[in-house]
């Protein structure tokens, strides 16, 4: 009788390490969360946001201050620094830097400590140099799917055309960049929301 209660424990033991052990495999395959559709979320929504008010469509107002530091500003660079961590160079440059240029531009915009405001040349430099930048990440997409190549190389566009719209003082210049701002933040997130449900079908819904 012990014995049979002995080997009775033994196999239940046997059994609960077993189903452990399978737990534990299966827990360690479990992949990664893809932090980029957080990123392209953030970018692509502001960016609609900012210009629609550089089209002439809205006004500049806390609602795109808010939503830059917040959505623009900290999704981005949360999901930067998780791209960083899982070695992504090219993902984790693209939202970091993007994401400290939204807190960039809300600091410019709010001025906390005073300083001479930006004049249109000051900020046609800025927005050169974003363009510059950009550019050379457009190039880097060339590998990758068409929406990304889509997304940069309008945003490169995008940030030459405000540049030289404050050079210039040309507000037809800068109104024409705000609709390409608008086509470049959609096309961002419809790369975000393409990635969350084609990962959730496991196969591709939406085209990229």
């Amino acid at each position: 009788m012990v014995y049979s209660i002995y080997a009775a424990a033994s196999n239940l033991w046997l059994a609960a390490a077993k189903k452990g052990t399978v737990m534990s495999a299966n827990s360690s395959e479990k992949k990664a969360a893809n932090p980029g559709p957080l990123g392209l979320l953030g970018f692509g929504m502001t960016t609609v946001l900012l210009n629609l008010q550089n089209a002439g469509i809205i006004e500049l107002s806390i609602v795109i201050v808010a939503m830059g530091f917040a959505l623009g500003g900290m999704a981005q660079i949360i999901a930067g620094i998780s791209e960083l961590r899982e070695g992504n160079t090219f993902g984790g440059t693209a939202f970091t830097a993007y994401g400290l240029f939204w807190w960039s531009l809300c600091l410019i915009w709010i001025n906390p400590i005073g300083v001479n405001p930006a004049d249109n040349i000051s900020k046609g430099f800025y927005l050169a140099l974003w363009g510059v930048f950009t550019f050379f990440m457009f190039l880097g997409t060339l590998p990758h799917n068409t929406i990304t190549k889509t997304v940069f190389l309008s945003l490169a566009v995008l940030f030459f055309l405000l540049s030289i719209g404050d050079f210039t003082e040309n507000l037809h210049i800068t109104r024409i960049a705000g609709y390409v701002g608008i086509f470049c933040g959609l096309s961002a997130i419809y790369s975000a929301m393409a990635q969350v449900v084609n990962g959730e079908f496991g196969r591709k819904i939406f085209p990229t």
